[in-house]
């Protein structure tokens, strides 16, 4: 009874260092908490596969009606652009990847493919028209090819980056200059060797 006493006169009498000194550390503990969660989240950036590991094996169906595995492109770097219309930072990846990656590559042992995020063929074209680019689009109807490589309902502006003998060599999530160079330079280095 005592002890209860003498806290609740130390509180009465310390009202600012009692409850504002509890609360400090309390709202530090959660901030920690917070950061370290955010750093979970952006070093898994919501794939299911790593780097090292066999790619999942699929079909799909190109927009121009071809359909395609990606066992038929082994002895090719293969690009998987998780994208989608809706996504403005896919857009902004887009103009990139068409210039800077598809076109310097496309006549080699290569091919960049953009795998759209559940939208039925009629968007796919309009959205490959209105941005401009050249390299083949492909149909996810349900997002079942993201759903081998990421969760659902982590998002999209994601590249795969894939060796000749199918091995996932590269990552990347959301368009990050720095990152975006790395895989440029693991897609050269990649075509290179060998030859």
């Amino acid at each position: 009874m005592a002890m209860k006493t003498c806290s609740f006169n130390f509180l009465q009498k310390n009202k600012l260092s009692g409850v504002f000194i509890p609360i400090c550390f309390v709202l530090a503990a959660l901030s920690f908490q917070q950061c370290d969660s955010n750093q979970k989240t952006y070093e898994n950036r919501g794939y299911i596969v790593n780097t090292g590991e066999q790619a999942p094996e699929f079909s799909m169906i190109l927009d121009n009606g071809d359909s395609l595995s990606l066992s038929e492109l082994r002895g090719k770097i293969v690009v998987l652009q998780f994208t989608a219309s809706w996504c403005s930072v896919c857009r902004k990846e887009m103009p990139h990847l068409e210039k800077e990656v598809w076109l310097p590559n496309k006549d080699k042992d290569f091919i960049l493919i953009g795998i759209d995020y559940d939208e039925p063929l009629e968007n796919i074209i309009a959205f490959k028209k209105q941005m401009k680019i050249t390299y083949p689009m492909a149909l996810d109807p349900n997002a079942d090819i993201f759903a081998l490589f990421a969760h659902k309902k982590s998002g999209v502006t994601r590249n795969v980056v894939i060796d000749k003998e199918g091995k996932i060599v590269f990552l990347t999530r959301l368009y990050d200059k720095k990152e975006f160079e790395s895989m440029k330079t693991k897609i050269t280095e990649l075509l290179t060797r060998g030859d």
